[in-house]
């Protein structure tokens, strides 16, 4: 349950992706320094791009394909968060996160069975990476994230709510690596500044490095 004195961030995240995951651990630090407390919830990028396979780089493809290894990470998702509630959500995310980017492994079997042992889940879970069992859920949680910025976005998307009781709600920030202490409030004041000012949609510059995972 939330305090009342804190303000809920509603995120968005597809497991697989590094810079969901950079913006993801700048959200854990901003716990710390501000009076916030992140709701974790699933979308897919495999969801998000199903019709549009045609315009991915030929890479990407297979994986976004019904039933790829695109999916297997958000379903597995979807079935802790439905079994085992939110906070065990959260550590499965950061079990799951620290081996896909900061360890390097890859989207399989043992993965997930790993990082769902990690987070002291039951390794039958992962059960759901190949069923489609949960995919309404998936969808559903997918669709209720990806409607508060549009499609024009990907993952993380992160909504709160405004000073004036209206919804905040905006994709990212893309940043690396993921600000700590202060600076990491600085970010999040200001993140917030923009994306609740009436009219403001974009600011974006080329990345000139990858994700620096700690």
């Amino acid at each position: 349950m939330t305090a009342p004195d804190k303000t809920v961030a509603d995120f968005w995240f597809d497991p697989a992706c590094p810079w969901a995951w950079m913006t993801s651990r700048w959200m854990l630090e901003v716990e710390k320094v501000r009076p916030v407390e992140v709701r974790w919830h699933v979308m897919s990028l495999a969801v998000l791009n199903e019709n549009k396979l045609d315009e991915l780089p030929e890479a990407y493809v297979e994986s976004m394909r019904p039933g790829g290894s695109a999916w297997w990470p958000v379903r597995v998702c979807i079935a802790v968060e439905q079994q085992h509630g939110q906070e065990a959500l959260g550590r499965f995310y950061t079990a799951l996160g620290t081996r896909l980017h900061n360890l390097g492994q890859s989207r399989t079997r043992e993965t997930l069975v790993g990082a769902l042992e990690d987070a002291g889940l039951p390794a039958g879970l992962v059960e759901a990476a190949v069923s489609e069992e949960y995919d309404k859920q998936l969808r559903a949680s997918h669709k209720d994230g990806i409607d508060r910025v549009g499609q024009d976005v990907g993952t993380p998307v992160i909504s709160v709510p405004g000073a004036d009781g209206a919804e905040v709600a905006f994709f990212g920030p893309v940043v690396t690596p993921a600000p700590k202490g202060e600076a990491a409030a600085r970010l999040w004041d200001g993140t917030l500044l923009v994306a609740s000012t009436p009219g403001f949609y974009e600011i974006k510059r080329t990345r000139t490095q990858g994700p620096i995972f700690d």
